[in-house]
């Protein structure tokens, strides 16, 4: 039976429709509902209108209209990030960018391509097939993850050790600033002249605009990469081996640790030949020349073996290299095996700390009570311990958050930082100033007022505000069953 959609009666949405159509704009509590959350377990957000434009000129169209109302906006991308940035507070404006999802141009010559910001991470290195380059910045979220969001949080990914983080690999932004107007900040070659206000953008967390392309720098495929797996009988050994192989000269592509924990949960799906008895195993990849790739394989071996390595194997084919890097990438998504919730953190520290902090760690979920699973970028000191719950147990949230924040404290206290590539968002903003003196506190704010001055453009995150929506320091504000 034919239907037609009936027309809202509410104004923003009235005009919202009439901008970008009525199929690209969702006000039904469903929706709402959906575009509440993201991937973090931040729960307690309240979404107003959705919006799906397709073009820059409808994103720009939806800022206008939101501004006209007297309305804050939220960017959203997959909604896969971990800290509550895509957590809309207040009904604001929820602007998708999903359907935002073309590779607009790929120059191989100048290694140059100009994307949409709801193109998947993944998609984009698989269009690349055949033409010897790729994205670099591979999060293990990947085949989900957006170049937009990657963008809004600077991210990284295994590979990021030797080639960088998403900001390296991203020349020129086109961007809805928050009034509406479209600029374009950096070049596609060379430096932009004045301040490099695109390397201000990425890692913004939407708080500065909305993207709508992005250029991103290919990297060429390497002609030799050599993977390999080594295992310990303690984790501190393993530890040990990245600062050592650092130490020594070496800088892998890729330098990853999993404790025993993880390894036990991935193994069964991923069938990369872990050994499970292993109380941790660390992935080192190496690329570059041949012959250079093999003295560094046989190098880091030998660093290895001194520190306590009880076995080291090197990948002999694709097949077993992409078996390896399964287990490693699918380690999240193994955890549902053991506990239905996680809580994962994402906290940098000093590689000479590595060791130390992981014995930390375990003590500190030890004396809450909880499951902890270790696993991080070791080689650039990015810890992601996996707090594992299950959240119908009575109380057991208070000692999620209690243990959690005790994570971030003892990482700072080592000299390390809050986040390494899942941003802050509402979970980590009222640490800010234990990082951040007043000064610097207050020149970001007025990085951020330059931009958007009547502060609509993602508000209440990254910067300690007043708000409470959503944020962990403020349980006794979210409703009853709204965290999970």
């Amino acid at each position: 039976m034919w239907w037609t959609r009936r027309r809202s009666t509410d104004p923003l949405t009235r005009d919202l429709e009439a901008a970008i159509g009525a199929d690209s704009v969702e006000g039904g509590a469903s929706a709402r509902l959906l575009y509440s959350r993201d991937g973090s377990i931040i729960r307690g957000g309240k979404a107003g209108v959705v919006c799906l434009p397709g073009s820059t000129e409808q994103v720009a169209a939806c800022v206008r209209i939101a501004r006209a109302h007297g309305r804050a906006f939220v960017p959203r991308g997959a909604g896969t990030g971990l800290t509550g940035g895509a957590v809309p507070c207040d009904d604001p404006v929820v602007i998708a960018t999903t359907r935002m999802d073309r590779i607009l141009e790929v120059d191989v010559d100048r290694r140059i391509a100009w994307v949409e910001p709801g193109v998947v991470n993944l998609d984009l290195t698989s269009h690349l097939a055949g033409t010897g380059l790729h994205f670099a910045p591979d999060p293990s979220s990947q085949q989900a993850c957006s170049i937009g969001g990657n963008v809004a949080n600077n991210s990284g990914g295994p590979h990021c050790l030797l080639y960088g983080v998403t900001s390296v690999h991203v020349t020129a932004v086109e961007v809805v600033l928050p009034d509406g107007e479209v600029v374009v900040l950096g070049e596609e070659e060379g430096d932009a002249v004045g301040y490099d206000l695109r390397g201000a953008f990425v890692g913004g967390e939407g708080t500065l605009g909305i993207a709508t392309r992005i250029a991103v720098r290919l990297t060429p495929d390497p002609p030799e990469v050599r993977t390999l797996l080594l295992d310990f009988t303690t984790i501190e050994e393993a530890a040990e081996t990245v600062s050592a192989v650092i130490a020594a000269g070496i800088v892998p592509a890729a330098l990853e640790l999993m404790d025993q924990q993880v390894v036990q949960a991935v193994e069964p799906f991923a069938d990369a030949g872990y050994p499970l008895d292993a109380a941790a195993v660390l992935i080192v990849e190496l690329d570059g020349l041949p012959a250079g790739a093999a003295r560094e394989a046989e190098s880091v071996a030998a660093v290895a073996r001194e520190c306590g390595a009880r076995t080291v194997r090197i990948a002999e084919d694709e097949e077993e290299r992409a078996r390896i890097w399964k287990g490693r990438k699918g380690a999240f998504g193994a955890i549902a095996n053991i506990k239905p919730s996680y809580y994962l953190h994402d906290t940098v520290i000093p590689r000479t700390r590595l060791a130390e902090v992981v014995t930390g760690v375990n003590a500190i979920a030890e004396r809450h009570g909880l499951i902890v699973m270790n696993v991080f970028h070791a080689g650039d000191g990015n810890l992601h311990p996996l707090l594992v719950f299950d959240h119908r147990e009575p109380g057991v949230m208070d000692h999620v958050f209690a243990a959690g924040e005790e994570i971030v404290r003892l990482s700072l206290e080592v000299g390390g930082v809050l986040s390494g590539e899942h941003g802050i968002g509402l979970e980590k903003r009222r640490f800010m100033p234990l990082l951040f003196s007043p000064e610097d506190l207050a020149a970001q704010r007025a990085l951020r007022d330059a931009f958007d001055p009547d502060g609509v453009a993602n508000p209440h995150k990254v910067l300690p505000s007043g708000a409470s929506c959503g944020d962990v320091q403020d349980l006794p504000e979210i409703p009853e069953g709204v965290w999970v």
